[in-house]
């Protein structure tokens, strides 16, 4: 091969390389994003009393995507301020959100008994069912989805409850898809969880 062949095809196989390479951060680029794929190690199997008396396990949620929420009746701000913003997205979605339930798990159940929490969730929507048990049953709970409760001794012979304040969005199967984000107006947090449904 000549000086000048070599010359000429240098810059040739450069300019092919660089073609190939544009053209895989162009497929790369162009893709369409995947939607998120539910996982399995958040969320399981747990049998607690409703508000009711009712015994309830995670299938009376399943078939429909539905919310979880930990916290307890005693909780002086998140608790009620998380319950109300959930309260709001579920009327911002309206139609769309008439299959949807909301459990929501107390981390206290020493103070929380059916009807506690029944008296409790009156100021709030009321597909948001409350949900006890002996001090085991909750902490299974808690445990299979990997949440967080501590007991926090206060004054006097008093306690508060230290708890994960996520809001859990789970799918029809009972299978983890994300937090709820609440910190937006409730009609934005509403349009997101409408493509979950």
């Amino acid at each position: 091969m000549s000086d000048r062949t070599r010359r000429l095809l240098l810059p040739l196989g450069a300019f092919l390389l660089g073609l190939i390479g544009l053209a895989i951060v162009a497929v790369v680029m162009l893709v369409p994003e995947r939607a998120p794929v539910a996982t399995s190690s958040v969320g399981g199997p747990f049998t607690l009393v409703d508000q009711t008396g009712r015994t309830v396990t995670e299938k009376d949620f399943s078939g429909a995507t539905h919310l979880v929420f930990f916290g307890f009746t005693h909780c002086p701000d998140i608790c009620p301020t998380t319950l109300q913003q959930i309260s709001d997205v579920l009327a911002a979605l309206g139609d769309r959100a008439k299959g949807m339930k909301v459990a929501f798990i107390t981390v206290d159940p020493e103070r929380d008994t059916p009807a506690s929490l029944k008296t409790y969730l009156e100021s709030f929507d009321p597909r948001i069912t409350g949900l006890t048990g002996s001090p085991e049953q909750v902490a299974a709970a808690v445990k299979s989805y990997r949440a967080y409760a501590r007991r926090v001794p206060t004054q006097g012979n008093d306690y508060t409850m230290e708890h994960t304040a996520l809001v859990y969005v789970m799918d029809a199967r009972n299978r983890f898809l994300g937090a709820l984000n609440l910190q937006r107006p409730a009609s934005e947090t509403a349009a997101e969880l409408a493509k979950r449904i």
